[in-house]
Parts: C-alpha cells; sequence; structure tokens
C-alpha cells in the first residue's frame, strides 16, 4: 500500500466521510417549544433506532461508499464485484447517500415545531461533497494531484558515492560498473545511456532485435502510471526518490512495478534515471 497514490479527490472523500461520521451523532431533529414542552425528552441522533432507515441509507451508505472508493486505489487496475469496479459502487453509495439525504429534508416531519438539526443539515453537505469527490476526482485535474507532496528529489553525490538506497535499489555493485542482476547502468546515468565502453544498452524504440533488459529506475517528478488496460485513470503515482523496476517497454513507454507488486505503463519516460 503506497498511502502516495492517494489524490486530493481522495482526500476530498476522507474529509467528508469524516464530517458524515461526526454528524450521526449530531441532533437529527430541531425542536422549537416553549415552556415545559422542552423538557420532555432529547432529540435522538441517527443511531437511534426511532429514526430507522435514517443510519443505513445516509451515514452507513457514505462511509461505506468513501472506504470502497478510496480502497480501489489500493486495488490492481480492472479488479470487479459483481461486473463493478470499488471505486464505481462508492459512486453510486455516495449518489444514493446524498439522494437520501435530499428527500429526508424536503419530506421530514409536517409539524411547525420540528425541523432539520444539526445531524442532518451536516449530513446533507457531507454526502454533497462525498458524491462530488467521487464523481470529479476522475475528470478535474485540480483534484488528480497527489495528495500528499513528492519528497525532494536527491542528487547523486560525486566522487562515486551512492545515493540513498530505496525500494529495490540494485547496490553498489552497480555503482562500480560490475554487472547487476538486470544488466542495470550506473546511477545517475539517463535511460538508455550506457555506463561505460561496452555497457549493454537496452533495446530503443525503432531498433530491431535484442531482448529487454529489466532495470531499475528512479523519475526526476511526480508521475502518473496509468493501468495496462489502457484506462485512463491512473492506478499510481511514482515519486521521486523511490527505486521501481521496468520488466518491459512498449514504444517510448515503460511497463514499471511499484513497491506493492502493482505493473502499469509509464507513458513519460524523459529524463528518467537508471539504478
Amino acid at each position: 500500500m503506497n498511502i502516495r497514490s492517494l489524490t486530493r479527490g481522495d482526500g476530498v472523500v476522507i474529509g467528508a466521510a469524516v464530517l458524515l461520521f461526526i454528524a450521526s451523532f449530531l441532533d437529527f431533529y430541531s425542536v422549537d417549544c416553549n415552556g415545559d414542552l422542552c423538557d420532555r425528552g432529547n432529540v435522538p441522533g441517527a443511531w437511534d433506532s426511532s429514526l430507522f432507515p435514517v443510519l443505513p441509507s445516509i451515514y452507513l451508505a457514505g462511509l461505506i461508499a468513501a472506504g470502497l472508493f478510496v480502497a480501489a486505489r489500493f486495488q490492481p487496475a480492472g479488479r470487479k464485484v459483481a461486473g463493478l469496479g470499488l471505486e464505481q459502487w462508492g459512486i453510486a453509495l455516495a449518489v444514493f447517500a446524498v439522494w437520501s439525504a435530499l428527500w429526508t429534508i424536503v419530506g421530514g416531519p409536517d409539524v411547525e415545531t420540528i425541523g432539520p438539526g444539526a445531524g442532518q443539515i451536516l449530513g446533507l453537505l457531507a454526502t454533497f461533497v462525498l458524491a462530488a469527490g467521487t464523481i470529479l476526482g476522475a475528470s478535474v485535474p485540480a483534484l488528480q494531484t497527489p495528495l500528499l507532496s513528492a519528497p525532494r528529489q536527491q542528487t547523486p553525490s560525486p566522487y562515486g558515492v551512492a545515493p540513498n538506497a530505496g525500494y529495490g535499489y540494485p547496490g553498489p555493485a552497480a555503482q562500480q560498473g560490475a554487472s547487476s542482476p538486470y544488466g542495470a547502468t550506473q546511477p545517475g546515468q539517463p535511460y538508455g545511456q550506457p555506463a561505460g565502453y561496452g555497457a549493454q544498452q537496452p533495446t530503443q524504440p525503432g531498433q530491431p532485435g535484442g531482448e529487454f533488459a529489466p532495470f531499475w529506475f528512479a523519475v526526476p517528478v511526480t508521475r502518473p502510471l496509468y493501468g495496462e488496460d489502457g484506462s485512463p485513470t491512473p492506478i499510481a503515482e511514482l515519486a521521486p526518490g523511490t527505486w521501481y523496476l521496468a520488466v518491459d517497454q512498449r514504444g517510448q513507454a515503460l511497463v514499471a512495478q511499484t513497491q506493492d507488486g502493482r505493473r502499469g505503463v509509464l507513458q513519460d519516460t524523459t529524463g528518467i534515471q537508471r539504478g
């Protein structure tokens, strides 16, 4: 699980879910009364059985929707439940929750002294933000940026000193020009540039012959990793300072494997460094 694969859209969904959980404990109705009538009982919250099915149709539906939507970020691309992906199930439940919350307010008790409470109003706002976050998260560029900023890129140290080792870093052998398990060049060399005389160079696009040799690489800036099925929605974010394994080449693109075993296509390979 790589938390850096979460986007700002996911952050909106998580925030809305927290707000919805808090709203479930607040008064669902407000009572405008005078005198002794105000002392006859407390106004129930969503967890009170007398308000069933408010709890499952609004609050639990929204919380489950957020959980499914965020969980989809850590699942292999293409995994489905009953023909739909986890993200699609999350969107459907989020829309159902805001629909239920809206009609609960519109069709509330027809009593002059009873109106929407803080829990009901806040629940409607939270489900609306939740539904908007799940629907717009994949289409609004501002919501597709990483939730957490990438760590500062480390500049390779002079005099042959290796950078801090990260996931899968090939080790000292590659720094000394020795043969690595994947035929990689020295750290700091750009993609496709040999380490020295006679070094093995991967097959370039448009050049016949030769088999692709897997190698470790790092990206200069945060870049999206797309599914191998051609889906336009990124399945992960590659962050600077972390080493990833290139397992195949598709034209100018690379098929990369993340720390948690997910594979996808890195379309922008400019400026990457081989390990």
